[in-house]
């Protein structure tokens, strides 16, 4: 299937989203659509499949051309989106997720459940993935979540998938079965449009690649004939420079010690230290228990046994808000539903955790309220129209140094990241680094969880691998390792995380 989108205009309330934007999908590609949180990927892609009215331009699929007034009308003629966050019933099987709204049936009207079982089990084994059919949704990691989505758009004939930002919670293994099945896809004819902040998943992946910035076009290239650099200066409009900025802190004497801590089937005997100004990186595959170890250092999960040692003091840390007056912070995985209150200000976001430093005697200091959030909108570089705008009007990066912005000024000692750069766009992944390289010089200890490799690399003085609950080794990365091969590596992180030894 072909599709050419011209002159594509639309606004929300005056304000323009989409500027003379144009896109264009041969058959049996893997296309990517790349730019800033806020460049007008995703309202491109929804005009496409009619979740939007275009207010002008034109879209052509297969050279005749359509205006697609609901994501039904759009799935019928073979387009599919599958979003990020998937809709599914997770209470529903997989066969019953497959086939809602469009359910075998026998006589009288009576559902074929036994027929719509045998044909869920045979799109999946066409997949190559292996899910019970008769499963729960809501028991299958994120990435298995996908392939079912996958499968249900190949159950109803579709010649194009539109997938946003298809790996932000897969892991590794998950990530190739995707890519696999992408591939194999693209053989048959079935193109893809694949919107990504993952750079290194785009040059692996994809045949062409569009970018987008503040609405408009600003051009196709060929993956083979560009680099990622060159990508990113026309996605932000200027050079970032190196990915990641160079660390040159002083780290300092110990600041948290963990031993021997256990939460029983979840993580086992964790021990391991940071000292002030390091950044000691946390990796390991999905479901390893990186997040519910330091849920329950912040008192968030509870622990069965095992000491935490802050500032060399035992501590005993029951609940966040314990930790909290201890100086340890903790930025969540998930910004939208765990770090912020998205239909609040950027003010009161970040004024609730800071209440007593902007209150006395129970009484709420204004002024000081206001010169925080301005603090933090400066500081941080937040773009927005003032620190009374809704959190749910800003864009994925600039939510995410909103919550920054909670923690920094509680002064932690300790600052724990949880997946601190998902779903932001590359330019603000820089500006982010920029802040946790600011925190570890002011001697904060951090320790970042993140599923991307080239980030972990990037930004750790150390790594920790967590495999099944249990700590598999601690990797130096800021001295180059030594003789015995205890190097970050990619190759030596994934030997790791996936039980192996090295040598």
């Amino acid at each position: 299937m072909q599709i050419s989108m011209k002159s594509i205009n639309k606004s929300f309330a005056g304000n323009p989203v989409l500027k003379d934007a144009k896109f264009d999908l041969a058959d049996g590609e893997i296309h990517a659509l790349v730019g800033e949180n806020g460049a007008g990927k995703s309202t491109l892609m929804k005009i496409l499949t009619g979740v939007y009215t275009r207010d002008s331009g034109e879209v052509l699929v297969d050279g005749n051309p359509v205006n697609f007034s609901h994501p039904k009308e759009a799935e019928a003629a073979g387009i599919v989106f599958i979003y990020q966050e998937i809709n599914a019933m997770p209470d529903l099987s997989v066969t019953e997720n497959m086939f809602i709204g469009r359910e075998v049936r026998k006589r009288f009207g009576v559902v074929d459940s036994a027929e719509m079982e045998r044909q869920a089990e045979a799109i999946l084994k066409r997949l190559g993935v292996r899910i019970p059919v008769r499963k729960a949704m809501g028991e299958l990691s994120i990435g298995q979540q996908q392939m079912v989505e996958i499968a249900k758009a190949l159950l109803v004939n579709a010649k194009v998938l539109i997938l946003d930002e298809p790996t932000a919670a897969m892991t590794l293994e998950e990530t190739k079965t995707l890519f696999r099945i992408l591939k194999e896809l693209k053989q048959k004819g079935v193109s893809s449009i694949y919107i990504s902040h993952r750079m290194e998943e785009i040059f692996e992946i994809c045949d062409r690649v569009t970018i987008l910035r503040d609405g408009q076009f600003i051009g196709t290239r060929q993956i083979s004939e560009t680099d990622m650099n060159s990508l990113i200066k026309m996605m932000i409009g200027r050079e970032i420079g190196e990915r990641f900025p160079a660390r040159g802190c002083s780290i300092g004497d110990t600041v948290l010690q963990i031993e021997d801590f256990t939460r029983n089937g979840t993580f086992q005997n964790v021990s391991f230290s940071v000292r002030a100004g390091e950044v000691l990186g946390v990796s390991g595959l999905m479901g390893a228990g990186r997040t519910e170890i330091m849920q329950a250092i912040f008192g968030y999960l509870p622990h069965d046994s095992g000491s935490v040692r802050v500032m060399g003091k035992e501590v005993e840390i029951r609940s966040p808000e314990q930790a909290k007056k201890l100086g340890i912070g903790f930025i969540t995985e998930d910004r939208k539903t765990e770090g912020l209150m998205l239909e609040d200000s950027i003010q009161l976001n970040i004024g609730l955790p800071n209440l007593e430093r902007i209150s006395h005697h129970g009484v709420l200091d204004t002024k000081k309220d206001d010169e925080m959030a301005q603090s933090a909108i400066h500081d941080l570089s937040i773009r927005c129209s003032g620190a009374g705008e809704a959190c749910e009007n800003l864009s994925g990066g600039n939510q995410q140094k909103v919550v920054f912005g909670k923690w920094i000024f509680i002064d932690p000692k300790i600052l724990i990241l949880d997946e601190p750069t998902r779903g932001v766009d590359v330019g603000a992944k820089k500006e982010i680094y920029n802040v946790i390289n600011r925190l570890a010089e002011k001697g904060v200890a951090i320790l970042m969880v993140s599923s991307e490799l080239p980030e972990i690399l990037g930004m750790s003085d150390r790594v920790m691998v967590v495999h099944e609950g249990k700590v598999a080794g601690i990797l130096d990365n800021l001295t180059g390792g030594d003789d015995s091969g205890r190097k970050a590596t990619q190759e030596n992180i994934m030997i790791l995380a996936t039980g192996g030894k090295l040598e």
